[in-house]
């Protein structure tokens, strides 16, 4: 599974995403926050987990985000973080993060194509709910 992932491999299915992130965030003591940066064609650039929090939260800072984004030359992410209590649903905050993400990546052309909360062996996908 992880070599789907790896720098240069292209993101073809939403499905196979889901399942990694399951594998790598699932049994997380404690949130982390993970980005997928991708190139023009959503080939994985890099695989980044810039963010480490506690038991109930970590803090995000869309600054260091567009950092990154830069840094990489990112066209596009996939953002993932981790409920370690086991409720795959996204919070107010999860979804104010994600739109203040979203915003600030469109002021230098890197496109959100998804946020995956992930709680045990579930996934909750954004796009699929229309959240983005």
């Amino acid at each position: 599974m992880e070599e789907k992932l790896q720098s240069g491999a292209a993101l073809t299915s939403p499905g196979a995403v889901r399942d990694y992130l399951r594998l790598a965030l699932g049994g997380k003591l404690h949130e982390v926050f993970v980005c997928i940066w991708l190139d023009a064609q959503h080939r994985v650039i890099k695989f980044d987990e810039p963010f480490r929090g506690t038991l109930t939260q970590t803090s995000v800072y869309p600054r260091e985000i567009v950092k990154a984004a830069l840094a990489v030359n990112a066209a596009a992410v996939i953002f993932a973080h981790n409920h370690p209590s086991g409720a795959a649903q996204p919070s107010q905050a999860d979804e104010l993060l994600t739109r203040s993400l979203k915003e600030a990546l469109a002021l230098v052309d890197v496109k959100v194509l998804d946020h995956f909360i992930v709680a045990g062996n579930h996934a909750l996908s954004f796009a699929e709910r229309g959240l983005l």
